[in-house]
């Protein structure tokens, strides 16, 4: 009775100890830091066109890039 009442106690321990989950909230005196235009993924457009295209390269089946080809080559 002892190990089953052991056993039960701790499978219960570990499913709640991983149903824990954190909310990443930004502070309103962040929100400047993420306004800087230098975190803006798209503020290169050549970077982000080569960027997309080695991509775009490598992944055949995923599409809705605008970038021609697949992952033969042929563009």
């Amino acid at each position: 009775m002892k190990r089953i009442l052991l056993s039960t106690a701790a499978v219960t321990v570990m499913m709640l100890s991983s149903c824990s989950q954190q909310l990443v909230r930004v502070k309103p005196y962040e929100r400047g830091h993420l306004a800087n235009p230098l975190m803006d993924a798209g503020r290169d457009p050549l970077l982000l066109a080569m960027t997309q295209h080695a991509y775009f390269s490598r992944e055949a089946a995923f599409g809705g890039g605008g970038v021609g080809g697949g992952g033969c080559g042929c563009n």
